[in-house]
């Protein structure tokens, strides 16, 4: 295998780039061009090259954050996601990787950069090893609706857990929230803990449901009843 660093990552990269693919993920985004290039590499090619990177060291990793092409931040919090999953990987190595996402976090400016690595990255670091929560409730006060969208999307570990106070928490900090991937993650996270918890999510509903934004109410409610759905639409 190639020595994992970002260099030979890239070079790996641009042999899978193909102008099709390009012209595909170049109509998903909405950013400046300047903030997000494109280089056309499908995305199970990125989780590939990501597994076989997985021992990459951070100083690496924070060299692809640093890239202006969206495949290579992409595979920075893939290889960060790999690397946490090990059981083996020590707390100081993880906490590297908590910093590191957490320090770059203006190189995150697409919602599947938090979806991919924020639940082990952050949330599964927070959980495992009983760390105080705040930076979840600071990160959902923020002028940057990435962050907003981290702090909603890291409790997707607690709920695996069967921990959901802080979903609900911070989805009511979020409710007003008037950035559309925000409300996206809190509708679908709201869903899950409502899975692990029906009561929990009926006492959400009952309380907020007049102020919850329709399409966020919708995503809440995919798994209720035809009844509980109209019930709550008409509060």
């Amino acid at each position: 295998m190639m020595k994992p660093i970002a260099e030979n990552f890239i070079d790996r990269l641009k042999t899978n780039q193909s102008d099709k693919e390009r012209k595909k993920i170049r109509r998903y985004f909405k950013a400046d061009d300047s903030e997000n290039r494109v280089m056309g590499v499908r995305m199970k090619i990125i989780f590939d090259l990501a597994k076989e990177f997985k021992e990459m060291p951070v100083n690496e990793i924070a060299k692809l954050l640093d890239n202006p092409y969206y495949e290579a931040r992409m595979g920075a919090v893939s290889i960060m996601d790999f690397r946490v999953r090990k059981k083996s990987v020590p707390e100081e190595l993880r906490k590297q990787l908590f910093d590191l996402y957490l320090n770059r976090h203006d190189r995150l400016n697409s919602w599947d950069f938090m979806d991919r690595a924020a639940p082990r990255v952050i949330g599964m670091y927070l959980y495992d090893y009983k760390k105080p929560r705040d930076i979840l409730y600071t990160l959902a006060k923020s002028d940057n609706p990435w962050e907003r969208r981290t702090a909603i999307v890291s409790t997707a570990w607690f709920i695996k857990k069967g921990e959901l106070d802080d979903t609900f928490k911070l989805a009511e900090l979020l409710l007003d929230d008037e950035h559309e991937y925000v409300q996206k993650a809190i509708g679908t996270w709201v869903r899950h803990a409502g899975k692990q918890d029906e009561e929990r999510l009926l006492e959400f509903l009952e309380k907020h449901a007049p102020e919850i934004q329709r399409t966020t109410l919708t995503t809440m409610m995919e798994n209720l009843t035809k009844a509980q759905k109209e019930y709550y639409r008409n509060l």
